[in-house]
């Protein structure tokens, strides 16, 4: 995973690149570049169905058939005739007239499923700076890119190319890109795993590709137990969506249209997921259009029709009543929504009460700022359950997530795979699932102990450069020549002591740790904690050992020290360099070394510290290992408490405030590399804020 982050952030800076020493800006240079990731994705692909195919073609005196489009589509694959193939592209003549053949590429990957990409892909290469072209495709046919890569992983780059460009502002300010966090909570809370599954803005079809993962991590084919169905106002978001699609293998409907008024009537009732992220308080909305709309639990009339334009003000209801409309008596829906509707009063208050009555609104969440790249609102995420147990029907989970997050940058923020995994675990308290909760605690406690396990291995990457940068400093404190000041040179060799005093108390920390380990695993190795109890158990007993890692963790950044501190004060105070036991190479060589093995030590420990804290979050919470009220963070509500709150639907008003949790030294570290990448990010603005000063001076003097 850690050489797949690699991989995007460096196709990304290769591609931004070329884009800044062009004169297009992010909205113009996204659909192609997103088209080319689509060809070489699909030139991939079809590199692997070929040697599928040719396996199983018969042969008649040592030849076969030529392979058809035919054979293709019975692999469900796109068949690529040679100029729409990636490789043709990248092997053109420098003479040649590239962005024409581009788009030539484009139009014969088109007329082989004109039923889901006619008009679909970029054409617009032509007007591209051939120099500009060709440096994009020598991008995206690295080494890496051209290999069989899997359909996920290149889904994965695709979806991170999408991610950058709605963070840079690119397609429509960004609307049509959900942040993949929120995606994921949907689907892990309400599971689209078989039928219909709606999402009626649709936007770039990040709703379907996650479902499709949900499906495919059980085993099975997206395309055996669900059908998808969208659908989209704008062309530009309905073509990236059929393109995400065909990225990820995926089929489905996109319908271009207005959800508001070209409502999908054999949808109506009929869809088991419905998943949404629409656009927030949109206004001008038509109620000429609604009357004897089924898809709304209120009349016409009590939609706030505002009497100067004579059009509904704001949408958020039609909205959120177009998805309870079109489930089936069974179905679920998930959806982000403004956090202003879970309080809005008048005729939106009348409609929240007639919801909440039904019985159906399952969960609700409350999201911090930050989530999304184009705004920095705070929103929420509703959920309802038309096909919960009777036990359940008229209560909601209200769920306060706004101090859950992790820091992307100073503008970014997001859900961690293991925050995530958190929420969804109360979810599944909530609804009764204990065995899914204590798997998950179970996974963490053994991811614990299996790092402690490698915890030695990477400790003794320490010892070889440690030894070799001791021989090196004992070598110049015998060295010293006489006329170096005496008073330096005892703070030098002050301090060469303190690191070999330093280095013999990490040992010893480390010996006893591990003997200590090795002695705890002989009782415990082989017993798996299935019950609540046993997993607090666990917990309890391996607890000591995460709070000595602190120390061992302070110790190996102490000898990292004092390896400064001493090399810096024999080069700067002693002139040291000028000394022939001075032996440059090899101490650059092995402090490189030595600080490699120390961020490798300092992972291994945050290894096992890091999964061990998701048990302590969880179990401090939920000590029986069922649901609890947890202050500041969720509380289960019945519909008559919702309703003595004026049927309000926002958690912070049911959970209250969690009391002040003391900040142990992890969560110092984790809040300064957040600062860190806050700073990076500030730096990142400073220097293209100057280069566009420097651009428009430019134009001016020029």
């Amino acid at each position: 995973m850690q050489d797949l982050k690699k991989l995007e952030d460096s196709l990304w800076e290769a591609a931004d690149r070329l884009r800044a020493n062009s004169k297009l800006n992010a909205t113009e240079y996204s659909m192609p570049v997103l088209g080319l990731i689509f060809l070489r994705y699909a030139t991939n692909r079809y590199d692997r169905v070929v040697k599928r195919i040719q396996a199983r073609l018969p042969s008649r005196g040592g030849k076969t058939r030529p392979i058809t489009a035919e054979d293709f589509a019975s692999e469900g694959a796109i068949f690529l005739p040679e100029k729409a193939r990636y490789d043709t592209l990248a092997d053109l003549p420098e003479k040649a007239d590239i962005g024409k053949a581009i788009k030539e590429a484009m139009e014969a990957v088109e007329a082989q499923v004109p039923e889901l990409l006619q008009g679909v892909l970029p054409k617009e290469y032509p007007k591209f700076e051939p120099s500009l072209l060709r440096d994009l495709v020598r991008v995206f046919n690295s080494d890496e890119l051209r290999q069989p890569t899997s359909d996920d992983i290149f889904g994965r780059i695709y979806e991170f190319f999408l991610n950058k460009f709605a963070m840079s502002g690119a397609q429509e300010g960004g609307e049509f890109f959900t942040p993949p966090s929120l995606v994921r909570t949907i689907v892990n809370f309400i599971e689209p795993t078989h039928g219909l599954i709606l999402d009626p803005a649709v936007g770039s079809a990040g709703m379907f590709v996650q479902a499709a993962h949900a499906i495919e991590a059980q085993g099975r084919k997206p395309a055996e137990v669900a059908s998808f169905f969208g659908q989209e106002k704008s062309e530009t978001n309905t073509r990236l969506a059929l393109m995400n699609l065909a990225v990820h293998g995926l089929e489905g409907t996109i319908q271009q249209g207005n959800s508001f008024y070209n409502r999908v009537d054999d949808k109506v009732g009929q869809c088991d997921f419905v998943m949404a992220n629409p656009p927030f308080n949109v206004d001008m909305v038509d109620p000429t259009k609604l009357h004897d709309d089924p898809r709304l639990v209120a009349k016409v009339k009590a939609l706030g029709i505002s009497k100067k334009t004579e059009t509904v003000s704001n949408a958020n209801y039609l909205w959120i009543q177009f998805f309870y409309g079109y489930l089936k008596p069974q179905g679920r829906a998930g959806f982000v929504m403004a956090q202003s509707a879970t309080d809005a009063g008048h005729w939106e208050q009348k409609i929240r009460k007639k919801l909440v009555e039904t019985g159906d609104v399952d969960i609700m969440v409350s999201i911090g700022t930050n989530f999304f790249y184009t705004r920095s609102l705070p929103c929420s995420l509703w959920f309802f359950d038309r096909g919960r147990p009777e036990a359940r029907k008229h209560q909601t989970l209200m769920l306060d997530a706004r101090g859950v997050y992790r820091v992307v940058s100073r503008k970014i923020r997001d859900f961690s795979d293991e925050q995530l995994n958190n929420l969804t675990a109360i979810v599944w308290l909530y609804r009764g699932e204990t065995e899914r909760y204590l798997g998950l605690v179970r996974s963490y406690l053994e991811s614990s102990r299996e790092a402690l396990g490698d915890l030695g291995e990477a400790l003794e990457a320490l010892d070889e450069p440690d030894r070799i940068l001791t021989e090196q400093l004992a070598g110049l404190v015998k060295s010293a020549p006489a006329d170096v000041e005496e008073g330096l040179l005892a703070g030098f060799k002050a301090t060469v002591m303190e690191r070999v005093e330093a280095i013999k108390s990490l040992s010893k920390t480390r010996s006893a740790l591990l003997a200590d380990f090795a002695r705890w695993e002989s009782t415990h190795a082989e017993v798996s904690p299935a019950t609540n109890a046993e997993q607090v158990a666990r917990h309890d007993s391996f607890e000591p050992f995460v709070e000595r890692l602190g120390g061992l963790r302070r110790q190996i950044n102490e000898v990292h020290k004092l390896t400064t501190r001493a090399f810096d004060t024999a080069r700067r105070d002693l002139r040291a360099t000028r000394w022939e036991t001075w032996n440059g190479r090899v101490i650059g060589k092995q402090r490189d070394e030595l600080d490699e093995a120390r961020q490798t030590a300092l992972e291994a420990i945050k290894a096992i510290v890091y999964p061990f804290a998701q048990v302590t979050w969880l179990q401090s919470r939920f000590p029986e290992g069922q649901f609890a009220e947890v202050a500041g963070l969720c509380k289960v509500v019945t519909t008559e408490e919702i309703k003595d709150q004026d049927h309000s639907l926002t958690p912070g008003r049911y959970v209250g405030v969690a009391p002040p949790e003391p900040e142990d030294e992890e969560a110092v570290e984790e809040r300064l590399r957040e600062i860190h990448a806050e700073l990076a990010s500030l730096n990142e603005e400073a220097l293209v804020l100057a280069a566009a000063i420097a651009t428009n001076f430019e134009e001016l003097v020029g």
